[in-house]
């Protein structure tokens, strides 16, 4: 089983993916991990590199029989194509789960007053979340 999580920052996913993923006993795949050890390894990060890393892991760890949690912030029909691609080719089914914060003003608190988690990772503004290319699901 793949379960792929999305939604802007702040809303909470990475705490409810993390949950989902002791809670099944998943491998978990978070984009935001991945692309910071490419930062830290001195290589660029554009694009959909980081994606496609997880992408790869993804498949990898789902052929193994494996249940496996993504966490990214999902924006872009190409990229939740992308993984349901992953668990079609797999041969296993898949959920997608958008996670919203629907008060804005929490959204932005949680925002502006989060602390990182993952070494070295510039956290995103609240003019970040609300300028991001977000489409809808």
């Amino acid at each position: 089983m793949l379960y792929t999580f999305g939604g802007l920052s702040g809303t909470g996913k990475s705490t409810l993916a993390c949950e989902l993923a002791i809670r099944e006993r998943a491998v978990y795949l978070r984009v935001d991990t991945i692309e910071q050890a490419l930062r830290d390894a001195g290589l660029p990060v554009n694009g959909p590199v980081g994606y496609m890393v997880a992408y790869g892991l993804a498949a990898d760890n789902l052929r193994l029989g494996l249940k496996v949690v993504a966490d990214s912030v999902n924006p872009l029909s190409v990229t939740r194509a992308a993984w349901r691609d992953v668990a079609a080719n797999a041969g296993v089914p898949f959920v997608e789960i958008e996670v919203i914060c629907s008060n804005v003003a929490e959204h932005r608190t949680r925002v502006e007053t989060r602390v990182g988690d993952i070494a070295g990772l510039r956290l995103p503004t609240w003019t970040d979340v609300e300028g991001r290319d977000y489409e809808s699901w």
